[in-house]
């Protein structure tokens, strides 16, 4: 993976570039996961055919995996302590279908490998219910541990190596074991997609509303050249959206995560605002067009786990939805990877584990991924006999130096077009 390392505008700090390898989309697997909890949830009270629900669970259910290390699975998820995590793979696997949008990914030597290019740790906390959802860049550099192969076989652990490397050692188990060996988190459940279903997803729901900010984006890559201002992306769109980081003003990786979390916070708006996560039959939509391209682990193949996934999950406010990125700092042997930076990490975990909201203060201005927009202002009338003071709430721990953005922020993509051309 060759890149070119140059220096960011207004002064920024320099992070990680990598090459041109595709990367799928983490957005495609979330919509997918709780279109099929949601399906499960709703299903009987909604007049969908009980024998409907259960072809779904159980096509869910080919193939899943063992994972290798991982603490017991929680009997019931709305009675943990100390919240629950699941793990969300993305690989790069050339589908036949969507190869022809790759190019030489999907036609050159490295067709026939696949990287885990997507890594996003969801925690679910206990009551009040919060979710957090930890993006891993896949130019992190960390030790792989030994894993387990589907066929019996082991390997060697690895002093340091890119986070994406993992897959190939061990497929989805050693995924699991590798991230749950940075974060400290046990992680029971897991599941991994390929990039291509992203084009079905969107069209499923009528596609995500974006904005592009600056001048517009290009990027020769992906085949983008949009212009500034909204945008409802879906189908092909989305998956160039996505995976684009060229037409970002940064470049980088680390901004395309950022970019990402502006269409994931849209989407959790999406599913509230158009109602559907009420409708059976977006519901069913979601749940059969996901299975074909979702291998889980064996603990998230119970209907009654997911059932409860979805219950744990489905009155989480918007505010306390976060999007963040893993703490990394420049690789010192290489400047166009990352290493973690394990204080800041220690931080973000710390928070997790004490189930205190987060307060992202880093200023998204400065990911080159995004830009802020002036929220609307919304007045909401006191109901009457109430007070408009409103109830104090509990102090939210300052991320400063860690990129992130919640469902209620609004932001729109750096793009990499200037507005004066």
């Amino acid at each position: 993976m060759s890149s070119t390392h140059k220096p960011t505008r207004r002064g920024r700090r320099t992070v990680a570039r990598h090459g041109e390898l595709s990367s799928p989309s983490p957005v495609g697997f979330i919509m997918k996961l709780v279109g099929i909890v949601a399906a499960v949830v709703l299903v009987s009270g909604a007049g969908v055919a009980a024998y409907a629900a259960t072809d779904v669970v159980t096509s869910f259910a080919d193939g899943a995996v063992e994972l290798e290390g991982q603490g017991p699975v929680p009997p019931d998820i709305g009675a943990i302590e100390g919240g629950v995590d699941i793990l969300l793979v993305g690989t790069d696997e050339c589908e036949e279908e969507y190869a022809y949008l790759f190019g030489a990914r999907c036609t050159g030597a490295d067709a026939g490998n696949q990287l885990n290019d997507v890594n996003m740790l969801v925690h679910i906390s206990d009551n009040p219910r919060r979710v957090t959802v930890v993006s891993f860049p896949r130019d992190l550099m960390i030790p792989l541990p030994s894993c387990t192969r589907e066929d019996g076989s082991t390997t060697s652990p690895v002093s340091k190596t890119q986070i994406n490397e993992a897959w190939g050692y061990g497929g989805l188990s050693c995924v699991a074991k590798t991230v749950s060996d940075i974060s400290g988190q046990n992680i029971p459940f897991a599941a991994k997609v390929s990039f291509g279903n992203v084009i079905n997803i969107t069209d499923a729901i009528g596609g995500v509303d974006v904005c592009i900010g600056n001048g517009g984006i290009k990027d020769k890559y992906t085949g983008i050249n949009w212009g500034p201002g909204p945008r409802t992306i879906q189908g092909v769109e989305a998956l160039q959206f996505l995976r684009t980081r060229h037409g970002l003003e940064n470049g980088s990786d680390l901004a395309r995560i950022s970019n990402q979390q502006q269409y994931m916070s849209s989407l959790a708006r999406k599913l509230v605002s158009s109602d559907v996560l009420s409708d059976p039959g977006t519901l069913y939509k979601l749940a059969t067009t996901a299975v074909d391209n979702i291998t889980p682990s064996e603990s998230l193949t119970n209907p009654m786990t997911l059932a409860q996934i979805a219950l744990a999950i489905k009155d989480v406010p918007f505010e306390d939805i976060n999007f963040v990125q893993f703490p990394v700092a420049t690789d010192p042997a290489d400047a166009n990877r990352v290493v973690p930076d394990e204080q800041l990490a220690e931080k973000l975990w710390a928070a997790l584990a004490a189930n205190q909201p987060i307060d992202l203060t880093n200023d998204q201005n400065n990911t080159g991924g995004v830009v802020t927009v002036d929220p609307q202002p919304t007045e909401t009338a006191p109901t009457p006999g109430t007070s408009a003071t409103p109830a104090p709430t509990e102090a939210a721990v300052a991320l400063d130096d860690i990129p992130g953005q919640s469902a209620a922020d609004q932001t729109c993509s750096a793009g990499n077009v200037r507005a004066n051309g």
